[in-house]
């Protein structure tokens, strides 16, 4: 980690890489990451969505479209994004994710499979193919996005609750294997945060958003930026000795009644 003792929280000089970076969390992780002196480097499927959020985040974000699940890809990916810049990747940030809302019950091997391979598969793929870029730098944060869902019962989310709660383990071990190299490893739990899909689903659901609401206890939905601040956090000098722990950001709804 570089030095910057009056400034801990900065991100000078460090380079992120963000997977699900075109919109919602991701976007808001690469937005405080810039804001913060960092270059970032997006990874999605939908170029469009790429090519905007790289025009307002301005000349230090670049992109390159790709679906992380084409495992057997994942060298290619890295020489695409190492092209886009000439400093060693030195965050990562495991956004990117799908969901799948059905009941346990009628959850088939091949779904299950699915939401598994970009959550956990995918995730650690790119992980293990940035650690030489970490190496070199002799410093690194690797972050994954995980979900309120590995901490409650949340109904009909079976195969996602599955994938993020994997992530307990996954940064247990990582961190395990990696502090001694200067790399860190965590994860962030975000809570029900706001998006124009979240407002319309429970608008149009006036017992389900009352439910949702009396279950944070600070009473409103948070914004993609609170996730990104706390990435933040994580990424810099001032968490220099946090390793292997999950951080809810939820306005306390997993530590609710």
């Amino acid at each position: 980690m570089h030095s910057n003792p009056e400034h801990p929280f900065r991100l000078d000089g460090e380079t992120a890489l963000i997977t699900g970076g075109g919109s919602g969390i991701g976007l808001g992780i690469a937005r405080c990451m810039v804001a913060s002196g960092a270059r970032v480097v997006l990874v999605g499927r939908r170029e469009e969505q790429l090519v905007q959020a790289c025009k307002e985040l301005g000349s230090t974000a670049s992109y390159v479209a790709h679906d992380i699940t084409r495992l057997d890809a994942s060298a290619d990916l890295m020489a695409a994004v190492r092209a886009k810049t000439d400093e060693p990747l030195t965050i990562l940030v495991n956004n990117a994710g799908t969901h799948l809302k059905k009941p346990a019950a009628e959850t088939s091997p091949e779904e299950f499979q699915a939401v598994l391979t970009t959550h956990v598969l995918a995730a650690h793929e790119l992980t293990r193919k940035v650690l030489p870029d970490m190496e070199k730098a002799g410093r690194g944060s690797v972050l994954f996005t995980s979900s309120m869902a590995a901490f409650m019962g949340v109904p009909l989310v079976l195969a996602y609750a599955a994938a993020k709660s994997a992530y307990f383990g996954m940064i247990s071990t990582l961190s395990a294997e990696w502090s001694s190299k200067g790399i860190r490893v965590n994860a962030i739990a975000p809570g029900w945060i706001f998006s124009a899909m979240t407002e319309k689903a429970l608008d149009s659901d006036p017992a389900r958003k009352a439910k949702v609401l009396s279950r944070i206890q600070m009473g409103r939905m948070g914004q993609s930026e609170d996730i990104g601040w706390a990435a933040v956090y994580l990424s810099s000098q001032a968490a220099r000795y946090v390793t292997g722990v999950t951080l809810p950001v939820d306005g306390g709804a997993s530590a609710g009644f």
